[in-house]
Formats: C-alpha cells, structure tokens, sequence
C-alpha cells in the first residue's frame, strides 16, 4: 500500500503539502490539490487511521445500538446513518440489543472503551419496561448520545422523533371523516414502549372526539397473533377499518380480513405503520403510515457529527421527522 511519504516522492513536494491537501487545506492551491488527490486515487492511497486517531485524539468511529435489524424500519434508520457517516468520513460499529436490557448495557461496556467518538441508539423494549437506565447515565457524561425513536425523556441529549400521536390521530381522523368508517380496530404490539403509548393515545383521541367507540387488540407474544385478529374480526362483525401501529401487524391483519372473505378496502379499510417497499410486500397493496426510517437515521448522523465538530457545549435539542401518510390498495381513497 502506497504511503503518505511515497505518494510526496512521486509528485516532488513535501509530506506536509501532501498531507494538507488531502485534508482540502485552504494552504494548498487546487492545482496541487487536483494533483494529490488524483494521484492518490489511482494509487488507491488509505489513510492510517491509527495515525489520524493519534493526532486528533478522535477515532472517527460512532457507536450505533439498535434493538432489532429485521424490523425493516430499523435497517432503513441504520442505512440512512451508515450513508451520511460515509459522507463524512466516518465509520460505525453496530450492536444489536435484541430488545434485551443486559444485552444494551454489554454492548455499551463494549463501544464505550475508547473505540468511538459518541453513540446513536434506539432503546430496547426490556430496557423501557423496566426502566433500568443508569447505563446511559454513565455513558452521557463521557460521550454524545442522539436517542432516536424510541428515547428516554430523563436523559439530557439530543434526540429524533416521530409525531407519533399526531401520526396515529390524523390517520384515524382521516378513516373517520374520508370513509365514514364507525368501527376501527387498532391492534397493537408495543403499547408497553414510549412509541406505542404516543399512537394508542392519537387513536383514542380521534375516536372519542367523534364520540365512536374504542376497539383494541394488544397481542399477546405467547400467543399467535394471526388467530387472535381473526378470532377477534369473526366476534366483532361490525369492525370496518383497522390500524395497525407496527410494522407487521398490518399485513398479518390485512391475511386475516381476506382469510375470513371479506374484501379489503370495500368491507373493511387497512392502514399499517411502514417504510417506502412496504407496498410491495401485500395484495392489495397496504396503506401505510411511512416513518421516514431514512431521513431519521440522516438526521440522527448529522447531529451527532456536528456536536462532535463543536468545541463549545451544544444545547440539546429533540428533532421531529414528520412522517407521511402513503394511501394506497387498502384504504377506499387512494
């Protein structure tokens, strides 16, 4: 691998000329810049990133801890961070707490011995139950953290949301006043979490401002799902509209309509949380509540970089993503 000293060598000027204009030193002219650059490039010139580290006392390296990457919205988050660190020079290491609280805190102990600069994380389930959160006490105090969209209102960092309530009351509000629908089923998952306490409350609001009743299935994890719904839409004929407020409960409840003969969106209107492919996945296609996993993960990157950057201490601050309501096969307006 070609060196800093070899690549001055070749283009007869100093170590430090060439290492100024790799670095775009307003010092350099661009023509001598257009020259190291160019050559570097085709030499397939790497930094040493031990030295780099050395130097600025930085390891260019952000922590990223995340419950799940199966759940789609969750790799779209990490996809959207990955792309911006690049931009930026930086990498990240990802650790998967599998909604475990004691998985969290090893992945922590891990990340937080010097081997990054600071920490973006979506907090495990375990941990909201439990509300065992002295880890990110600690590790505040030493490094940045951006909590995104599931966050821990007690801790002092930078954060990005969704409008969870609002998301979930405008969806409902929509199913009421567009479609005339009177009976909607919303079927939840993670109402133990802050996210889905926020969209069980959107729901209930929408429905109790329209003096309609409230109609939820909280699924139980030791019990299949899929039969729960049904057995649910065969005891309450009335139901006409279903919101789901995960990722997956909206195609399990869209299988369980079309498995009970009811068509979807003429007898009963579906509306799901999802990301962008989320359509692709079901027939007809299903209407989602679009999170905007991306752009979360670009924002959470762009904070972190930009505290990391600061010499003087930033004011944290929450940051809202507003989602998009995607209306497609499932919902009787798209």
């Amino acid at each position: 691998m070609v060196t800093l000293k070899e690549l001055a060598k070749l283009l007869n000027v100093s170590v430090s000329t060439v290492s100024k204009a790799l670095s775009d030193s307003n010092e350099i002219g661009e023509a001598t810049k257009k020259r190291v650059t160019e050559l570097a490039k085709e030499l397939n010139y790497k930094p040493n990133r031990i030295a780099q580290q050395l130097k600025s006392s930085q390891t260019k390296v952000i922590g990223v801890v995340v419950p799940s990457l199966m759940n789609p919205f969750f790799a779209e988050v990490v996809h959207g961070i990955e792309k911006t660190l690049e931009e930026q020079n930086y990498d990240m290491t990802i650790c998967i707490s599998n909604e475990s609280l004691e998985k969290e805190k090893r992945s922590f102990d891990l990340l937080s011995s010097g081997s990054v600069d600071g920490f973006i994380v979506a907090v495990a389930r375990d941990t909201q139950i439990k509300y065992d959160i002295k880890h990110f006490e600690i590790i505040s105090k030493n490094a940045p953290i951006v909590m995104f969209d599931r966050v821990l209102n007690d801790i002092d960092c930078n954060k990005v949301v969704v409008d969870d309530f609002n998301t979930v009351f405008e969806a409902t509000r929509y199913l009421i006043q567009k479609e005339s629908r009177k009976h909607i089923l919303l079927i939840s998952n993670i109402e133990e979490l802050s996210v889905g306490k926020q969209r069980v409350n959107g729901y209930k609001k929408a429905v109790e401002e329209h003096y309609l009743k409230t109609n939820i299935i909280k699924l139980d994890r030791e019990e299949s799902p899929d039969e729960l719904i049904k057995n649910y839409l065969e005891a309450h004929e009335e139901i006409d509209a279903i919101i789901s407020i995960d990722h997956i409960t909206g195609i399990m409840a869209l299988n369980s309509v079309k498995a009970l003969g009811k068509n979807v969106p003429e007898d009963i209107s579906i509306i799901g949380f999802g990301y962008v492919d989320s359509e692709y996945v079901s027939s007809p296609k299903l209407s989602i509540i679009n999170q905007k996993g991306f752009e979360i993960g670009k924002t959470s990157a762009e904070i972190l970089i930009n505290q990391l950057a600061s010499n003087s201490k930033i004011e944290v601050k929450t940051m809202m993503v507003k989602s998009e309501l995607n209306l497609k096969g499932t919902t009787k307006k798209a």
